[in-house]
């Protein structure tokens, strides 16, 4: 007579619990993900519970253990073996955000590894792994040897995460991204933080957007959002800051793959859009204390070539040419002011989805992505304009992709008689 393992929750109790605004224990958390990850809670109970938590939240403690149960899904990696303090930074994303592509070599010259696991864009945010895919030959795919190999020898690596990394995470992320259940701030929190603590990082600093182009658009909500996952880090034993940043216009002056990249070399090379290099040196600054050097001069290594050799190196590691050109688009076209003045407003969301539409992000994870398409912004707030100047350049390979990517900027930018006041990009630190 065969018999089966009597399963020591019912999921409709916890459901019912989190809909009555109660608490879970932690062994029924612990219980849901794993029960979840082998498959014996169904999508529709986990959409469900999910739902309730989006409605009603969750204490810091069950957050806590939400976020523990989730990396006991799965491996967890160490670097304790390399010799080298480990930092890493994690963007929440927005338009034009290249930040890693400057920082994880920057950081990496300074004698710091940088464990970067990285992800590919969906939706209207840019992903690391496909901005470097467009130059030739590099590989985002690394086995654990190989990228140890790469951390002890070159100091920084920009790669795929393994599927072994927090399983139960991968699979409730995909579940919250159908049932509108994405911008929650227990479920954002412990999805990043279970990652990342997984990954084995002694230390992390996080950049938590807030603006029209970044996922919390309120800048109360993204300083609860960093809170949570500043705690999240200090309770499992990983140095943890974050700053708050401004992402109501777009970062640089470039969004696409490897228009991106292109400008991502001109900071290291010791120029680059102004906004660019702040963000770059804040969060270099912010690593590098983290990693015990608190007195680095980042901006001399930016300017020194240090940056841009430790650039080179990381790239050459993973199978990419350096030396080679990037990818252009076919076609372009060219938007020119309407009357002189100042350009008062511009805003991130609407240049992040035309340049996914002309290509340069995906609908649908298997979506290819066109490497040469985007934008290229000729003006930024708080520019004097003249009539006729332009203002941005559209790229892509396919012109039929133009009239889409315009209609999502109309009404986007404004032209003024007064120049704006400038906010900070950086709004505070966290910690």
């Amino acid at each position: 007579m065969s018999t089966t393992a009597v399963e020591p929750f019912d999921t409709v109790d916890l459901i019912r619990t989190k809909r009555s605004k109660g608490s879970l224990s932690t062994v029924e958390i612990d219980w849901l993900i794993d029960a979840y990850t082998r498959g014996y809670v169904g999508d529709e109970q986990m959409a469900a519970l999910t739902m309730a938590i989006f409605l009603n939240g969750m204490e810091r403690r069950e957050i806590r253990d939400l976020t523990l149960a989730m990396i006991a899904s799965g491996e967890t990696m160490s670097f304790s073996t390399l010799g080298k303090t480990t930092v890493d930074k994690h963007s929440t994303g927005g338009v034009g955000d290249k930040i890693t592509l400057p920082l994880a070599p920057l950081v990496a010259s300074f004698g710091v590894a940088v464990p970067q696991l990285s992800g590919r864009g969906l939706g209207h945010t840019g992903g690391t792994l496909d901005k470097l895919e467009s130059i030739p030959g590099w590989q985002a795919s690394l086995s654990n040897s190989r990228m140890h190999e790469i951390l002890s020898e070159v100091g920084a690596v920009i790669c795929a995460a393994g599927s072994g990394l927090a399983p139960a995470d991968g699979k409730l992320y995909a579940l919250r991204d159908i049932t509108g259940t994405v911008e929650c701030i227990p479920l954002i929190a412990s999805s990043i933080m279970s990652k990342k603590i997984a990954e084995g990082t002694a230390a992390l600093v996080l950049d938590v957007k807030f603006g029209s182009g970044a996922f919390i658009k309120d800048i109360d909500e993204s300083r609860r959002l960093a809170q949570t996952m500043v705690d999240l880090g200090k309770d499992a034993g990983v140095a943890t800051t974050a700053l708050l940043t401004d992402m109501s216009v777009p970062l640089g002056l470039t969004i696409g793959n490897a228009l991106e990249v292109r400008e991502s070399i001109e900071t290291l090379s010791g120029g680059g859009p102004a906004d660019i290099r702040e963000l770059t040196v804040a969060l270099a600054r912010e690593m590098l204390t983290l990693a015990g050097q608190p007195d680095a001069d980042v901006e001399a290594a930016l300017d020194d070539g240090r940056a841009l050799a430790s650039w080179r190196r990381m790239i050459e590691a993973q199978g990419g040419d350096a030396d080679a050109p990037l990818p252009t688009a076919r076609e372009t076209h060219v938007v020119t002011a309407e009357s002189s003045g100042y350009l008062v407003r511009q805003e991130a969301l609407p240049f992040g989805i035309a340049a996914w539409r002309l290509g340069a992000g995906r609908a649908r994870k298997q979506d290819p992505v066109q490497a040469a398409a985007g934008i290229e912004l000729h003006a930024k707030p708080g520019d004097r304009v003249v009539a006729g100047q332009p203002l941005f350049t559209l790229h892509t390979d396919e012109p039929a992709r133009f009239d889409r990517a315009l209609e999502a900027v109309g009404g986007a930018w404004t032209i003024g008689d007064e120049a704006p006041a400038r906010t900070p990009l950086v709004a505070e630190k966290i910690s």
